[in-house]
């Protein structure tokens, strides 16, 4: 009853397709969450959640004795609540983001926005449209004002004061911390960084202890103060091989870093301040440390979830109350499971479980009367016995390189000579696909396809050496890893080598039509959605090129601008001899619709069937439902033609060329 009133409330029942017999119902699959993430009140009087509104993200405010709706705060297109911190239980902190696309990642503005439990004396505290709230260009005008903001993360947090984080843009991407009023945004300086661009930590007492940065040389800097010392270095990657990153301290003191390894995972380290002695806490044998875990009421780090072939938490002490809470819970609840918050005494914590099968659950626990009830569901339409299975798989490389991923298997179905589509995920650096519920996947399981997801090198979560493996290998042994999965899955006979196509978005939709181009043969069909195809355009075209750090970074992780020809798929566009199909926005500054379009006129001058869907109002990836049901209708029948599967109930909604 709670999860259908939590919809009636937020206004996000939608009507169903009528749909055929036979037919996908994209409604089930395309319709938004009702709530991304949740948090309770200092006390656990309200609660305050984040609400996907197709092109924005809101914030509603609940009131947690009869779960109505008390308050709410909406940005405008494009803009999001990516960040929120309860600091009383009237008074709430929102960190701004942008993205032009539903694909893209959110950036932050650099904006902190202050409302009250009730929806009231809402105001921007800080960022670079305070006083004016002006539309018009992001980076000039947040120039003119010159500062970007941020809430420290797991800062200790009061009544009425903040610490942030403030990058000050006329002093060289200088960085300080600083001490803001949540309710007049009134701010006094607490401490400067001694490097750019620098995130901070602070001890239990409220102390900035830690700065971390890059300086010019592209390497991340620490630097750590004792209470009112100076700063000073105490690693960086030239001298260690590898990243240190600090993210907290014990209830003693002691300092915590997240440390990359020369090979394998990473691992959480307890560092000596005197004697820079460093002992692991916690490290596990395939994944890296997913989300720090603290004990509820505290910022104290005691151990980590992991996203391994299934979701798992391990702690500093596996005897301590927060372990054994863990324990029950998830005991209890039969689900992977973390704390999102709690109140500042640690009697309530607000839970969400999750699963490949079932987008999640929010649950609230007493820990005094030791009772968990469901609040409400982030899909609540969904039928978490009723949707496509998801189990992990691993093999090795032709290289030997270990390979871990999932395979999405169709409701009912076993895992022999079925259609499969090979889905390469984005990024592709920084990203990895962790086996929780995916709309698209479970659309695509629901069609009849069984879908593999393969954590290529170059992705993140197994390691620094995983992840640095890829530098420079679009087109190369990045490519290799999806070749070898997808020979993989028909060895093992879960595939039928006959229906096999790829599909992917951003860089997976590159690795679609590469490897179409370097595996004649192999996939009957390839589908790429707001693609990058011609490599050294990213040079010039799009957000990625635009400053001098992106195009280092596009030198040191993807190649010199003159060695990219060979490796991009417009080059090389004669060698597809599959159906494709494409679809990209107008609007995407990630992978810019001329990628698309070119890619599409190379294929027609070779003579190969290609169809394209372009709508010059998105960006990377379509917000609009009428936009994302004609694209998914399109892509359903397009591989239906080569794979055999279901389709979906036309839309009516028409491209705009």
């Amino acid at each position: 009853m709670r999860r259908m009133m939590m919809a009636v409330l937020l206004g996000t029942v939608c009507g169903g397709l009528s749909a055929t017999a036979g037919a996908v119902d994209l409604e089930r699959f395309l319709r938004e969450e009702t709530f991304n993430d949740m948090k309770l009140s200092p006390t656990g009087q309200y609660l305050a959640a984040t609400v996907p509104m197709g092109d924005s993200t809101a914030v509603a405010i609940l009131r947690r004795s009869d779960m109505q709706l008390v308050g709410a705060f909406r940005p405008q297109k494009h803009n999001h609540a990516d960040t929120f911190e309860w600091f009383s239980d009237q008074r709430l902190v929102i960190g701004l983001a942008k993205k032009f696309g539903r694909l893209d990642a959110p950036q932050a503005t650099g904006e902190l926005y202050g409302i009250n439990a009730d929806g009231q004396d809402g105001e921007l505290l800080v960022g670079y449209r305070k006083g004016s709230m002006a539309s018009g260009n992001h980076a000039e005008t947040r120039q003119a004002w010159g500062i970007a903001a941020d809430l420290m993360d797991a800062a200790p947090v009061g009544d009425s004061t903040a610490l942030i984080e403030v990058s000050l843009f006329s002093t060289k991407a200088s960085s300080q911390v600083e001490r803001m009023d949540v309710l007049t945004g009134k701010r006094t300086l607490v401490v400067r960084s001694p490097i750019p661009r620098a995130t901070f930590r602070a001890d239990a007492q409220g102390e900035v202890r830690f700065a971390t940065g890059f300086a010019d040389d592209r390497v991340r800097h620490a630097y750590y103060r004792e209470a009112g010392s100076e700063w000073r270095e105490i690693s960086e990657a030239t001298t260690y091989g590898r990243t240190q990153v600090p993210i907290g301290f014990s209830a003693e003191g002691q300092p915590y870093l997240l440390v990359e390894q020369p090979e394998g995972p990473d691992a959480i380290v307890a560092w000596d301040p005197k004697t820079d002695a460093r002992r692991t806490v916690l490290r596990d044998a395939v994944v890296d440390p997913g989300r720090i875990i603290y004990q509820p009421g505290t910022r104290i780090p005691v151990g980590a979830l992991f996203f391994g072939d299934t979701p798992h938490t391990r702690f500093f002490d596996e005897g301590s109350s927060t372990a054994r809470l863990y324990r029950s819970l998830e005991a209890a609840l039969k689900s992977p499971l973390f704390i999102t918050s709690s109140t500042r005494d640690g009697g309530l914590v607000l839970v969400r479980t999750w699963s490949g099968r079932n987008p999640g659950d929010f649950y609230l626990y007493d820990t005094v009367k030791k009772h968990a009830s469901l609040l409400t569901s982030r899909s609540h339409w969904i039928d978490a016995e009723t949707t496509a299975h998801v189990q992990p798989v691993s093999l090795k490389a032709r290289d030997g390189l270990p390979l871990h991923g999932y395979l999405t298997v169709p409701h009912g179905k076993e895992p022999k000579r079925l259609p499969l589509v090979v889905l390469p995920h984005g990024g592709p650096f920084g990203v990895f696909d962790d086996g929780s519920y995916e709309r698209e996947t479970q659309l695509l399981a629901d069609a009849g396809y069984a879908v593999l997801q393969i954590n290529f090198r170059g992705s993140s979560n197994y390691g620094f050496a995983h992840t640095t493996a890829g530098k420079r290998q679009w087109g190369g042994t990045m490519q290799d890893d999806v070749t070898d999965a997808t020979r993989w899955a028909i060895e093992q006979g879960i595939a039928d080598r006959d229906r096999v196509c790829l599909y992917g978005a951003s860089y997976g939709a590159y690795a679609a039509m590469m490897g179409a181009i370097r595996e004649p043969g192999l996939y009957r069909c390839a589908a790429g959605y707001v693609g990058v195809y011609d490599l050294a355009m990213m040079y010039n075209r799009g957000d990625t090129g635009d400053s001098k750090t992106g195009r280092a970074y596009l030198r040191e992780w993807v190649g010199p601008e003159q060695d990219l020809a060979p490796r991009s798929v417009i080059a090389r566009a004669a060698d597809i001899k599959v159906p494709v199909f494409l679809a990209a926005g107008g609007e995407d500054e990630r992978a810019p619709i001329a990628h698309t379009r070119r890619l599409e006129a190379a294929l027609k001058k070779a003579g190969t069937p290609v169809e394209a869907l372009y709508y010059k109002t998105e960006g990377h990836g379509f917000y609009t439902p009428a936009h994302q049901r004609e694209y998914y209708t399109r892509l359903l029948a397009f591989l239906s033609r080569s794979l055999g599967g279901r389709t979906a109930t036309p839309s009516t909604a028409a491209a705009t060329p």
